[in-house]
């Protein structure tokens, strides 16, 4: 990694996260010897939270253009809304420490009061106007202090609301994430739910776990992505003749890379070479098409 980047990245994270990098190879066999090889390697990047109950995660690199900028973008992001979904103790924030000032200067005047009335026996007139003064003094720190309160209060719940969201968001949920990740916006989870639909229509009715995925299924804003995807990909390749200029950009838009292959044309899902699958230049009948959009739908969706 650059030094430009490094740099780039401690200043975003100044004051939230330490970032170490390691400076070449030599010491890989070291440290993997003293973490048990559960270090990071091969590009990977790996956050370490200061609070137990939450386990360190690990990013790997992929070999896409673009793909540093997004990855450290990434960790960026997961840094800072873990910091932002914690409990900040009062006095680490403005408004707490003007807020513990001014109560501290109240009871002050609270004890001047108190000493200027036990001597108010011996000279009434000279503490008449000490007392007046305290009291006006008293009066105007007890509103400011309820101004402070209030806004105090408004920004506590507006900080709820945002961890409320953050939650929504990010969720601390029924499952985790593990190190796969997201060809498109929405494809695990929706994965997940077509999995849960799956299951209830092979459920008895009535019963606990019938109402458990039939409860998430509702919640969860389930839109059969899956479907869909099916449906385009048998219309793409519905009378496949060949690989026409259209049919290409709408295999392009689907998330293919399109690369030739000797008599074939090779089809990679999003770059990912896990996922391939071939069609040929130029179909001898229509069930090449159908066989191709059957291999897609089978291990790709």
């Amino acid at each position: 990694m650059p030094y430009s980047r490094i740099t780039w990245w401690g200043r975003r994270l100044k004051g939230v996260a330490h970032v170490l990098v390691q400076g070449d190879g030599s010491l890989n066999p070291k440290l993997a010897a003293a973490c048990e090889e559960k270090n990071e390697r091969y590009g990977a990047i790996g956050i370490y939270y200061p609070s137990r109950a939450v386990d360190h995660k690990r990013f790997l690199y992929r070999m896409y253009e673009g793909s540093s900028d997004d990855l450290m973008e990434k960790v960026i992001r997961d840094v800072i809304e873990y910091c932002n979904a914690q409990m900040v103790d009062p006095l680490y924030t403005w408004q707490g420490v003007s807020n513990a000032l001014l109560r501290e200067k109240l009871e002050k005047q609270q004890k001047e009061r108190v000493t200027a009335e036990l001597a108010r026996e011996q000279a009434k007139n000279e503490t008449d106007a000490l007392i007046e003064s305290v009291d006006e003094d008293l009066n105007r720190m007890k509103r400011q202090v309820e101004e402070l309160t209030r806004v105090n209060e408004a920004l506590l719940c507006e900080n709820q609301g945002l961890r409320a969201k953050l939650r929504a968001k990010d969720e601390v949920p029924i499952l985790y994430l593990g190190e796969e990740e997201e060809l498109f916006q929405g494809e695990i989870r929706e994965m997940i739910l077509d999995a849960l639909s799956e299951s209830l229509e092979h459920t008895a009715e009535k019963t606990r776990r019938a109402d458990v995925l039939n409860d998430i299924l509702q919640n969860n804003h389930y839109e059969k992505i899956h479907e869909q995807r099916e449906k385009m990909i048998k219309n793409l390749f519905r009378d496949y003749k060949t690989m026409s200029g259209t049919l290409r950009q709408e295999l392009q838009k689907f998330g293919f890379t399109i690369t030739e292959d000797g008599k074939h044309y090779r089809l990679t899902y999003y770059g990912d070479e896990r996922y391939h699958t071939t069609v040929s230049k130029t179909a001898s009948d229509r069930r090449g098409g159908m066989n191709t959009a059957a291999d897609i739908v089978r291990e790709m969706l």
